[in-house]
């Protein structure tokens, strides 16, 4: 989730470095566009006949499409030859775990009214929320460790072997939807067939 170039070189031209300052704010501003949206349906009161369950989901789903976005960060470059996208990747992957907190938040607060004795039977007796809570606690570890400061204290070798945790935090985040619905799977099939082919990339560019 994080990226050890993430630093511009004070040798790089001054018009690289000009690009830089803009487009990781911008993206930052874009990466906020979900959150903006559910406050405006949320004061409209457009969330439908269950907003709690609407809020929960919502944010569930920006949280896997974040990851699936930061999976494709490296397929990206690899692909197209464009580097400079890998600056972008630490940023993407904390938002898909700032997404995942303010899901849980809505279900253990919203949801759940902090009942915790509730909250640890639902992820005892139903497996589709003990895989989003094992999914959550993996991108928890990775984010704890996507500073730069962790990468030299893990050693990138073994920062890079922890991270790839994202790809099953990635697989149980879509088997947590597909389980998680009693019809119409068509979304997280979608989700499932692009992991699929992000991870595709990944074996091809190792192997070679």
């Amino acid at each position: 989730m994080s990226d050890t170039t993430e630093n511009v070189g004070a040798t790089e031209p001054r018009s690289k470095i000009k690009r830089v300052s803009w487009q990781k704010p911008a993206i930052f501003c874009l990466c906020l566009v979900p959150l903006a949206w559910l406050i405006v349906w949320a004061v409209a009161g457009d969330l439908g006949a269950n907003p709690i369950e609407a809020i929960t989901r919502y944010l569930g789903d920006w949280a896997l499409r974040f990851i699936l976005i930061a999976l494709a960060v490296t397929p990206i470059r690899v692909l197209t030859g464009w580097t400079a996208v890998g600056r972008f990747r630490r940023m993407l992957g904390l938002f898909a775990f700032f997404y995942l907190l303010l899901h849980l938040s809505s279900y253990v607060g919203l949801d759940q009214f902090f009942y915790w004795s509730g909250i640890w039977q639902d992820i005892v007796k139903r497996i589709y929320i003990t895989l989003g809570v094992a999914a959550a606690v993996l991108l928890a570890l990775l984010a704890a460790t996507s500073t730069d400061k962790m990468v030299n204290r893990l050693g990138g070798k073994r920062w890079r072997e922890l991270h790839r945790l994202v790809y099953l935090a990635a697989v149980l985040g879509v088997i947590h939807f597909f389980m998680m619905l009693k019809a119409d799977y068509t979304e997280p099939t979608i989700y499932a067939v692009v992991l699929a082919g992000l991870f595709g990339v990944r074996v091809y560019k190792k192997w070679v």
